[in-house]
């Protein structure tokens, strides 16, 4: 269970970014990327997308992480790339050292570079720029106007969430699950954790590329971070196909191909905007077309409409997701 004590004052100083953090979603990235899942079919090609499009540039970052947990002073807002390395770079160097020994542990041995970090020098720290810049390049930059229009969509709820219901039913409905017991937020957790912001404040993340939560970040001296999944399915991919080893995406377009995908059994279209991450309307749009060229047929019961793929659409190449 993880549970975040609120004071007055941290309940006066709960923010929700207007903006997404190009770093933080980063940081999400890489590690739904790298870390174990379930075995979506999906999911496992954007895994193998991602991890297949970082350059060695950016190959420094996995020194950050030897125990699968990276160094705190990594976890920063900033509403561009430079605004959240300056952040960065100007942590206090006790808290860089103490954080550095902390991943690494007694006897693990140290890069090069990582000791120089340890130390301060600029080199090392131009060398963690140019790592997270290459990685921005390959991972977000490709879809982070679509990362920034769900992230205005997300921001909309819960403003209108707050404006009609209050602050707590927007937090928990941030959190399925969670309670609001006077100031105290409980989620259910594998991990039992004690959270107390004491006053410094809550800011409450969304994240398109993060599945499971909350990630916390407590930082001495900062607001107390919630990087929080904003709802099912794939992180955003690009629109444009993949290339000639996707066929499929080549032919109909990266979502209508991802949408004839999740067709393994029949879907609402409203299942298919979630696990899309597009809106209702946009699915259904996919989906009138898809049916217009035979590969799904439509069938309505009461107000519900359920999609399912035809045997045309069986016989193209790559249509299974497991394949």
């Amino acid at each position: 269970m993880l549970r975040i004590h609120l004071t007055a004052d941290d309940l006066a100083r709960v923010r929700f970014p207007p903006r997404p953090a190009p770093l933080q979603e980063l940081h999400a990235a890489l590690t739904t990327a790298v870390a174990p899942g379930p075995n979506l079919p999906l999911v496992g090609r954007w895994r193998a997308r991602v991890l297949r499009s970082l350059p060695a540039a950016a190959n420094p970052l996995s020194d950050l992480v030897p125990g699968g947990r990276p160094p705190a002073f990594l976890d920063v807002l900033g509403e561009t790339l430079e605004e959240a390395f300056e952040r960065i770079r100007t942590t206090r160097p006790e808290h860089v050292r103490a954080e550095l020994e902390r991943v690494y542990g007694a006897g693990r041995p140290a890069p090069r570079w990582i000791r120089g970090l340890h130390a301060g020098e600029a080199a090392s720290w131009q060398t963690v720029r140019r790592a997270q810049r290459a990685a921005y390049e390959a991972v977000l930059a490709p879809v982070w106007p679509r990362v920034q229009d769900l992230h205005r969509e997300a921001f909309a709820r819960h403003a209108l969430t707050v404006a009609e219901h209050g602050l707590a039913a927007a937090l928990t409905s941030l959190a399925p699950g969670s309670r609001l017991d006077g100031a105290l937020w409980e989620w259910p957790s594998a991990a039992e954790r004690e959270v107390h912001p004491a006053g410094r404040g809550l800011v409450l993340l969304p994240s398109l590329h993060h599945s499971s939560g909350p990630l916390v970040q407590d930082v001495p001296a900062r607001p107390v971070v919630l990087t929080l999944p904003v709802g099912p399915g794939l992180p955003p991919v690009p629109d444009a196909a993949d290339g000639p080893d996707e066929p499929l995406a080549a032919a109909l377009g990266r979502t209508r191909a991802d949408l004839l995908r999740l067709l393994e059994e029949p879907r609402t279209t409203t299942e298919l905007a979630r696990a899309l991450r597009v809106s209702n309307a946009t699915a259904s749009e996919h989906a009138a077309a898809l049916r217009a060229a035979g590969l799904l047929t439509t069938t309505r019961t009461g107000r519900s409409v359920r999609h399912t793929r035809t045997p045309v659409a069986e016989l193209l190449p790559d249509v299974r997701a497991g394949n």
